[in-house]
């Protein structure tokens, strides 16, 4: 299983606000013991990926900020209403709250079937580039940013 829960950004405000979406493929692995029968997304996987959503919204920004990756350092509360369930697409909503040099803080939530299934309150510390592994790259944000970069040039050009 890759780590990886955002398939596609919706709508990105770099450094503000970001939409995207990710579903949870019904062969995973996990399903089968949470929990057989009733097979759903453990809450830990939910925040992880609304996690990934806001550090992709402040990773945006560009290392011009020289602050380096946005990491998820806590998770100041998160609370969980509804299920998600197997191959179900879910809505991923960050508004970044709290952004400064050294942190920056996020609300969040994961809307399933137009109902908000779960919310958090995120806050990031950044890791210098330099630590990451040579060449790391974030292609869905780099995708996302580029279509954008394209769709001026087209209305532009």
């Amino acid at each position: 299983m890759r780590f990886l829960f955002i398939d596609r950004i919706l709508t990105l405000e770099p450094g503000k606000s970001i939409e995207a979406e990710h579903a949870f493929s019904g062969d995973l692995d996990f399903f089968e013991d949470h929990f057989p029968g009733f097979p759903v997304v453990p809450g830990v996987l939910l925040t992880e990926m609304m996690g990934q959503a806001a550090a992709k919204c402040l990773d945006a920004e560009g290392p011009g900020k020289g602050r380096g990756k946005a990491m998820l350092a806590q998770i100041r509360s998160a609370s969980f209403r509804d299920w998600v369930r197997p191959d179900e697409r879910a809505l991923i909503r960050a508004e970044i709250r709290t952004n400064r040099p050294e942190y920056a803080t996020a609300a969040c939530s994961v809307e399933v079937r137009g109902s908000r299934v779960c919310s958090a309150e995120l806050l990031f510390s950044f890791l210098p580039f330099e630590r990451l592994a040579p060449g790391y790259r974030d292609e869905i944000l780099e995708s996302y940013l580029a279509s954008r970069r394209q769709g001026k040039d087209e209305f532009h050009g």
